[in-house]
């Protein structure tokens, strides 16, 4: 992922910022705890195409 882009993405949702999870190939919010997939290094900032963050997992 280039630095300039996560420097400016932000959820959609909250407009918060984002976590880079280079291992889990996604961007995390927290505050919403959705974690929005990473598909051939283009972000999918879609509601519909995030997955939940289980209350359970780490973030």
């Amino acid at each position: 992922m280039d630095d300039k882009l996560l420097d400016i993405l932000v959820c959609p949702i909250c407009k918060g910022p984002l976590l880079y999870r280079k291992s889990e190939g996604e961007l995390l919010c927290k505050p919403c705890r959705l974690g929005y997939p990473i598909q051939d290094g283009i972000p999918v900032m879609l509601e519909d195409d995030a997955r939940k963050v289980a209350a359970e997992e780490e973030i």
